[in-house]
């Protein structure tokens, strides 16, 4: 039996309304509907989904989804020594038209994070620098595409942390795309073991695809969420908490996804 429906399907389903909180509200929606006609079922359908709501909402209850993420990775040992021709760093977000920088684009916070991380391993390798990222999305207007996340990095990384960059990939718009992309312009100039630079949470994704893409993979993972302590302010709601569930949420079902497509030879 052949995958491709099943990969054609999905590909139909908004990512939004899969992931929280979209999808743990229609839970809610579907238990409020119930309620009429079958008033326990409801009850419980549309409890559960407010349960999860609240704890997916705090940072600990983040945590439940995070940390096995994070427990797939960990922090690299002695970067000198491991080997590695080159430092990619993967884009992640950018803020659109920044007033104060003159309307130009420039990486979020979680592309500045990685950034910051890359600066510093280079300044322990002294390793080239490639940064990877197109637009985004196929739809992104010409301005996006002409100027893409590749180039917002290369600008913060020179202009903010005083650090070259030898090599930009910026066609991709997932991380499939920034593997295949970026070992082509790897392999051209004989690279091929890398240190690859992203958050804790994306690595295990991240680290799949560039060994697929055939490259010698050290994971050089930044942001670690799991291991912070934990206090009473943990189990209170916040948008930092639902932020954390949506992207472990993410990366989750990402991961089933890349091996969805791979089974199905895409």
């Amino acid at each position: 039996m052949t995958l491709t429906p099943v990969i054609d399907l999905i590909n139909l389903i908004p990512r939004d309304l899969i992931l929280p909180p979209a999808s743990l509200f229609l839970v809610i929606a579907v238990g409020l509907v119930l309620w009429r006609r079958r008033p326990r079922a409801g009850r419980i359908v549309a409890g559960t989904g407010l349960a999860l709501l609240t704890i997916l909402s705090t940072t600990g209850g983040a945590r439940l989804l995070v940390a096995p993420l994070e427990r797939m990775t960990a922090p690299v040992q002695a970067p000198g020594r491991a080997g590695a021709q080159a430092i990619v760093v993967l884009a992640a977000g950018r803020l659109r038209r920044a007033p104060e920088y003159d309307g130009r684009d420039i990486p979020d916070y979680i592309a500045l994070a990685r950034l910051r991380y890359a600066a510093h391993l280079l300044r322990q390798t002294g390793l080239p620098i490639l940064v990877s990222g197109g637009s985004g999305s196929s739809n992104a207007d010409a301005d996006a595409r002409r100027y893409s996340e590749a180039d917002g990095m290369a600008a913060a990384l020179r202009e903010d942390f005083g650090v070259p960059v030898k090599w930009l990939e910026g066609r991709s718009r997932d991380t499939a795309e920034n593997a295949a992309f970026s070992a082509a312009i790897l392999h051209a100039d004989g690279v091929q073991r890398i240190l690859l630079v992203t958050d804790a949470m994306h690595m295990p994704r991240a680290r799949a695809v560039f060994e697929r893409a055939g490259l010698d993979v050290v994971s050089a993972p930044t942001m670690f969420f799991s291991h912070q302590p934990m206090s009473i302010h943990a189990w209170i709601p916040s948008a930092e908490g639902m932020r954390r569930s949506w992207y472990a949420s993410y990366e989750l079902i990402g991961m089933v996804w890349y091996r969805l497509r791979a089974a199905g030879g895409r």
